[in-house]
């Protein structure tokens, strides 16, 4: 879903192509949008971001939340 988030805002960003042999406008394809904007694929920048995270968490410390919420053994009931 972020997937197709991103290149909805990238197609309104660019706007769309015009065919030079048809002589109309159309919406840029999935593969001339990543040719247009060669940033990582924004699920991949994410998943790198947490991984970063993570490997931030075990030095903070065992009492710090961080810790708590990555290692730790949720107690009591869930709310259904």
């Amino acid at each position: 879903m972020l997937r197709v988030f991103e290149n909805r805002l990238l197609r309104r960003i660019f706007g769309p192509k015009r065919d030079e042999v048809a002589g109309e406008c159309r919406e840029l394809q999935n593969e001339e949008l990543s040719d247009l904007y060669s940033s990582a694929n924004i699920v991949w920048v994410i998943k790198s971001k947490r991984m970063r995270w993570a490997e931030h968490v075990p030095c903070m410390g065992k009492k710090r939340g961080a810790s708590k919420v990555l290692v730790g053994k949720p107690e009591g009931k869930t709310q259904a």
